[in-house]
């Protein structure tokens, strides 16, 4: 098993949690998703747990790379970060499970146990917020640009001069967000976007 999470406290963890079970056995660590990559590469692990919050190449760049190379590779998500669009962006490049680091011990090794066997698993609390918004509309790419300029503060014309478009199109984008997100302003439908995962946190 090979653990990519940049807090050696959080590996120290999950490494004693699954070395406890006669199964298991930690073969490396990675603090960042680069080294996740390198090192999954050498060792070709059973099931690698990913954070996806990781300096250089973030969880899901690495998960991305990793299941282009070896599409039978168990991936699994270990985050604590929730949100439908980001569950379901990490499944779309190869995810096999999406956990919450606040799971429990019993609950890792059961997901860990079951990526080992080829199963798909999405812990409840996760599949919760997927279903929540099963039949929402989805931010498109161009949306998803104009409202990372809206987070760092750009006016709609700013927006506009950025993107090569003029401030009326960024105007009904704006509008184009608010519907789909149900906010009711710029600052709400960044704040929306984040917890969902539309938009990465800082």
């Amino acid at each position: 098993m090979l653990l990519a999470d940049d807090h050696p406290m959080m590996r120290e963890g999950l490494r004693s949690t699954l070395e406890r079970e006669r199964d298991m056995k930690v073969v490396g660590e990675a603090a960042d998703g680069a080294e996740a990559i390198a090192l999954f590469q050498e060792l070709r692990p059973a099931v690698t747990l990913v954070d996806l919050q990781m300096p250089k190449v973030d969880g899901i760049q690495a998960i991305n790379e990793i299941h282009s190379q070896y599409p039978d590779a168990a991936l699994v998500v270990l985050t604590t970060y929730p949100g439908d669009a980001r569950v379901m962006r990490a499944m779309a490049v190869g995810a096999m499970s999406y956990l919450l680091k606040t799971a429990s011990s019993e609950e890792i090794v059961r997901i860990v146990r079951a990526a080992a066997g080829g199963r798909k698993i999405v812990t409840g609390d996760v599949l919760q917020d997927v279903q929540a918004h099963l039949g929402d509309e989805i931010l498109s790419p161009r949306e998803l640009a104009a409202l990372r300029l809206v987070a760092q503060g750009l006016t709609n014309r700013a927006i506009g001069d950025a993107l090569g478009v003029s401030e009326d199109t960024i105007k009904t984008r704006m509008k184009n967000i608010l519907a789909k997100l149900g906010a009711k302003d710029r600052a709400e439908a960044v704040t929306i976007a984040v917890r969902r995962g539309f938009l990465d946190l800082p």
